[in-house]
């Protein structure tokens, strides 16, 4: 009975880090690299430091974007972006904002 029990406790805690632990990261890490993968020119970017900016060119892992009025480029890795907004989307956005501001 003692055997079973320390079986069952075990099989218990596995199943806990399984779907509590592991899976919830392995979904994080499957949509952080569809993230990286559908990146393209046009897209806006926010990165995990803040800055924001539209991309103007991808090569291998880095991603480089401008910022600003000033359209000051800087390059950043791929993992190092937070969030993608696709080129209409981004597009829209602003025309929005350019309209409030009149």
């Amino acid at each position: 009975m003692d055997t079973q029990g320390l079986i069952l406790w075990v099989v218990i805690m596995a199943a806990f880090f399984y779907f509590f632990v592991y899976r919830p990261q392995k979904k994080q890490e499957k949509a952080a690299r569809i993230l990286r993968n559908s990146l393209t020119p046009g897209d806006m970017i926010e990165t995990i430091g803040g800055f924001t900016g539209r991309i103007i060119g991808i090569k291998d892992d880095e991603v480089t974007f401008e910022t600003g009025a000033n359209r000051t480029k800087l390059v950043v890795k791929k993992w190092g972006i937070r969030s993608r907004t696709p080129a209409e989307d981004a597009t829209a956005i602003e025309a929005s904002a350019e309209e409030e501001s009149k």
